[in-house]
């Protein structure tokens, strides 16, 4: 029985070899797959964070140059309206120019208006007047002498 009992055991501790070499293989298979999971899933997520970083800079990118493009446009539309307003301003300031220089010249021609100067000299007042009445003038000459006290 003896012979039989070593061979019992020995086939015995083979099957325990193989089912702990078994156990010893699947497990470092699992942690190389573990491993390489993990670090897949940590390229994973470097790659999505450049991505993000990326069209984040993009995005930054188009927005700055949304503003340039809509500050030139707010400042073509600025001064456009600036010269259409300068335009109306003078056209205005023309026609009161004329309005005004023609009542002026009709104030003149119907009502009339005087221009004078004068001068003094020791105790005597000159005195020149022009008056204007539409197509006539009169014009008046005068020495007047002051009364001075000593």
């Amino acid at each position: 029985m003896e012979p039989r009992a070593s061979g019992c055991l020995t086939s015995t501790l083979t099957l325990a070899a193989k089912t702990i070499q078994a156990w010893w293989r699947g497990t470092l298979v699992r942690r190389t797959l573990l491993t390489a999971a993990l670090n897949a899933w940590i390229i994973q997520c470097w790659w999505r964070q450049t991505l993000a970083t990326t069209l984040k800079l993009k995005r930054m990118e188009a927005l700055c140059r949304m503003a340039r493009e809509t500050r030139a446009c707010v400042t073509i539309q600025s001064w456009f309206r600036m010269l259409q307003v300068r335009r109306r301003y003078r056209r205005l300031r023309y026609a009161t120019h004329i309005i005004q220089v023609s009542w002026r010249w009709y104030n003149c021609h119907t009502r009339g208006y005087f221009e004078g100067s004068y001068e003094i000299t020791g105790d005597k007042l000159s005195l020149r007047l022009d008056i204007f009445l539409g197509s006539q003038v009169c014009r008046i000459s005068d020495c007047i002498s002051l009364p001075i006290k000593n």
